[in-house]
């Protein structure tokens, strides 16, 4: 059975107004179109809706039941089908989901929870950490925001190039190559690497192999926190983006040096699907993640 939704506009009207003229006159239509409609509720309902005393038209028992049920349905519908063109941060209660590497969720979580905090007292945020594998969660709304250095290559995925991030190498301190931190004394020294695959090669092995230099990855890690441990109590060497793990760094008392190679700088990407493209809140999310890496990120190039 197909329901016209207009017919719950019409019922509103005359059951506050209590006639058809009254009815007609605030709908701006004419006596005889809402009669036709009162008609058509009649029959789906079963209820007379509008019965006449002597001169007036007297709701029916059904009428005044349903009379606060239907304006809810209609500022429901309304909710629904129009989108909101204003967002009250004061009031808004939703939590949302973000996926990123831990060292990326370290450096920016502090920032961005008091920015959220300040501005949206009834926002949650839930970070998770990047798994093994690509997943759909995306897809499936577990997840609202992603970042990472990847451009997504799924049509229905949205992403914004956020910045980039510098590689520098890290060293306990007091380390003896920090005397003289050269390309040769780089490529002898032990190596880390952070992979949430567990590989033990990354892109600075290629650098290094095309000025004919290899070097030796004694551990491979799943996050920046353990890395930075290997670190702290080894002669190892970690290179890592500068900005997004000098949270650690600090944490474990490491120094920084530069990179005696040159190496393309990672990317910061954000990710979402394009449901969330025209949500106001989800937007509002966005801007705050895009200021609070930019904020990150500017203090990177002016080190």
């Amino acid at each position: 059975m197909h329901l016209d939704l207009n017919l719950l506009t019409v019922l509103e009207a005359l059951v506050e107004e209590g006639s058809v003229a009254g009815a007609a006159a605030r709908l701006r239509l004419s006596s005889p179109a809402v009669s036709r409609s009162l008609g058509r509720i009649r029959r789906l309902t079963g209820d007379e809706i509008l019965v006449r005393t002597g001169r007036t038209m007297t709701r029916t028992p059904y009428a005044l039941a349903v009379q606060d049920r239907i304006g809810e349905l209609l500022r429901q519908a309304e909710q629904l089908l129009v989108p909101s063109s204003s967002l009250d941060l004061a009031t808004l209660e939703r939590v949302f989901t973000l996926r990123a590497h831990d060292a990326l969720t370290a450096a920016l979580a502090p920032a961005l929870l008091r920015d959220v905090l300040a501005t949206a007292p009834g926002v949650r945020l839930r970070f998770l950490a990047e798994t093994t594998h690509d997943t759909e969660e995306l897809r499936h709304a577990a997840v609202d925001l992603e970042l990472g250095s990847k451009v997504p290559t799924v049509p229905e995925l949205r992403h914004e190039l956020l910045g980039s991030d510098p590689l520098v190498v890290v060293l306990r301190r007091g380390h003896p190559a920090t005397a003289r931190l050269d390309l040769a004394t780089y490529a002898a020294l032990p190596h880390v690497v952070v992979s949430r695959r567990g590989r033990l090669r990354d892109p600075v092995d290629d650098a290094l192999g095309d000025h004919g230099r290899h070097r030796l990855v004694v551990a491979s890690v799943g996050t920046i926190a353990a890395a930075a441990q290997i670190v702290a109590g080894t002669d190892a060497a970690l290179t890592a983006p500068g900005r997004v793990v000098e949270a650690v760094t600090e944490a474990f008392e490491l120094i920084s040096e530069p990179v005696p190679v040159e190496l393309p700088a990672p990317q910061v990407i954000s990710v979402w699907h394009q449901r969330s493209e025209s949500d106001a809140a989800h937007a509002w999310l966005r801007e705050r993640v895009r200021a609070t890496t930019g904020a990150l990120l500017e203090d990177a190039s002016n080190h």
